[in-house]
């Protein structure tokens, strides 16, 4: 029925297929009829759903749910991510909907949270481990705010762990690339390869952000998410200078419209493979950058006032993921030791 409005009624097409949910985004429902918009079938099993939105939860796992979507601390998240945790929500109410909140007291339940987690891990272990930092997140925010006394899913450990030990991108990579890759790919590569920020972050980037001797933005992950100045070093600003501004976006493709994140990862891989840039990514680049401001002598504080990473951050990716094989700050420090430390015992020229 053509011209009919339903409050909250918000329509989603997915692989040809059209479905209505009560509500946009977080807390919706799926009207689970196939029956065309308007008819009684319809209207019974929208009718439903909105009952059944509107009914309050009370006493089990379900109420902290809810609870946690209408917190600031998921509100707050960023578009994506929150889309990201609705996944694993919805898998949560799934799951353990009905669990009594008074059963979070009992020792038991964590195992059983593990064996949901396992069960998990069997299809991808970083999917399990983003399940479980979701449901952790529920009660935290949940213990935060008195509703439970004790979170079951505090300190689970990870599962997954991702090894980029020697992931960087090296000054052949670079050089590589800037051969091959369509221009309108060069300027992504500086501005993370100068910048150290996220693809997401660097694809929103306006050119009001950058006034010619600065870039200043507000990344959407990390800890408060401080609003940076960056500076701009000279190469990148040769590049950002002699780019013509055909959008609002810094970054554009070649039709010169805004990229999408599945149309700009796709171009890079593409772009990467025929420059030979193999086992590396455009994350990596963030790794990379930090690390050459290591080894350009910047100490932590400078790095991650550049990158926006909190301190404790920089150290560990630095000791763990990207100086593991590299040798320069180990040449460099040698070189300071041999500087300051006189020889006084000759070598002996006695043969043995």
């Amino acid at each position: 029925m053509r011209g009919i409005q339903l409050k909250g009624l918000h329509r989603v097409t997915a692989k040809g297929h059209v479905y209505y949910y009560t509500h946009r985004g977080r807390g919706g429902l799926r009207i689970k009829t196939s029956a065309a918009i308007g008819t009684a079938e319809f209207m019974a099993a929208y009718n439903e759903a909105v009952k059944k939105l509107k009914s309050k939860p009370s006493g089990n796992v379900l109420e902290l749910v809810r609870a946690f979507t209408q917190s600031t601390e998921f509100t707050g998240l960023a578009p994506r991510t929150q889309t990201d945790y609705q996944k694993h929500l919805k898998a949560i109410e799934t799951k353990w909907d009905k669990l009594p909140i008074a059963a979070l007291g009992d020792r038991r339940v964590r195992g059983d949270f593990k064996e949901w987690r396992d069960k998990l891990a069997t299809k991808s272990l970083r999917q399990a481990d983003y399940a479980w930092t979701v449901l952790q997140r529920v009660f935290s925010v949940a213990k935060d705010r008195g509703k439970i006394s004790v979170n079951p899913c505090e300190k689970g450990g990870r599962l997954y762990e991702a090894d980029r030990t020697g992931k960087l991108w090296t000054d052949n990579d670079v050089e590589q690339f800037m051969k091959v890759a369509p221009v309108h790919l060069h300027l992504p590569l500086m501005l993370a390869l100068w910048t150290g920020q996220r693809q997401g972050d660097l694809l929103q980037l306006p050119w009001s952000a950058y006034d010619g001797q600065f870039i200043r933005l507000r990344p959407s992950k990390g800890r408060g998410r401080v609003r940076l100045v960056i500076p701009v070093g000279a190469p990148l600003k040769a590049v950002l200078d002699a780019t013509r501004r055909r959008s609002p976006l810094v970054l554009v493709n070649s039709d010169g419209l805004a990229w999408t994140a599945g149309g700009f990862s796709s171009s890079w891989r593409k772009a990467c493979a025929r420059a030979g840039v193999v086992g590396v990514t455009f994350h990596d680049l963030r790794g990379s950058a930090i690390t050459r401001l290591a080894e350009a002598g910047c100490t932590v504080p400078e790095i991650a006032s550049i990158t926006g990473h909190s301190l404790r951050d920089v150290e560990a990716i630095l000791d763990a993921h990207y100086l593991g094989r590299t040798t320069t700050l180990a040449m460099s420090g040698m070189a300071k030791l041999e500087r300051s430390v006189k020889l006084t015992v000759k070598p002996s020229t006695a043969s043995n």
